[in-house]
């Protein structure tokens, strides 16, 4: 066997690898939580420094995460879709669905709201003559109503003659409203509205 020269690292230990991508992946995933900060909260363009020092990382950090800020918004969006997708199915495992489907309906104003912001920023989205998001919103949209619309049909709670795109279309409607200045508590009785046009006569107190 040939001897390792003084200095030489060798063979890196168990786990090294791994812990170095775990590193990278908790990076990755600060700048993304810091951006959707900075991009949601911010009146007017936002820095990346500003996003890479939220986050705790180098700008050099950053942008071997994300090569441009277009790559930086398409991640926090698909970040966001994915959790307000996926929290149809975490809500039905808190509430009953009729309830779950309200909740969802707070999480998805939220949603549009931050989508809504980081078009605001001029040098994204359509003012900046790119398309954002790239993700397939609608479809991933229309899955999680489905969701919560089927278990409402379980039950007996929510009626069985709605399309999930038909809910989606009010919503979105809603959503723009309040993107437009309409007062928070007026959307939360939009949302009401909606929902209960959703339940099913029987359950209707």
């Amino acid at each position: 066997m040939v001897p390792r020269a003084s200095g030489d690292p060798g063979t890196p230990e168990p786990g090294a690898v791994r812990g170095g991508r775990t590193d990278a992946r908790r990076n990755r995933d600060r700048i993304v939580s810091a951006a959707r900060e900075a991009f949601t909260s911010a009146t007017g363009p936002v820095a990346l420094e500003t996003v890479a020092k939220q986050a705790g990382v180098g700008i050099a950090t950053l942008y071997r995460n994300f090569p441009t800020r277009d790559a930086l918004v398409e991640a926090v969006y698909a970040n966001e879709l994915d959790a307000v997708a996926s929290d149809a199915t975490a809500l039905l495992q808190e509430l009953p669905p009729r309830a779950a489907l309200r909740a969802w309906m707070d999480r998805y104003l939220a949603f549009s709201a931050a989508k809504h912001a980081m078009h605001r920023d001029p040098r994204v989205g359509p003012t900046a003559g790119r398309s954002v998001p790239l993700t397939p919103t609608r479809e991933r949209i229309d899955e999680a109503v489905a969701c919560l619309l089927a278990a409402g049909a379980r039950d007996g709670s929510l009626r069985t003659d709605v399309a999930p795109g038909d809910v989606t279309t009010l919503l979105l409607g809603v959503s723009l409203a309040a993107v437009a200045g309409l007062p928070p508590e007026q959307s939360a009785r939009h949302l009401d509205l909606v929902a209960d046009a959703l339940a099913a006569p029987e359950s209707r107190r």
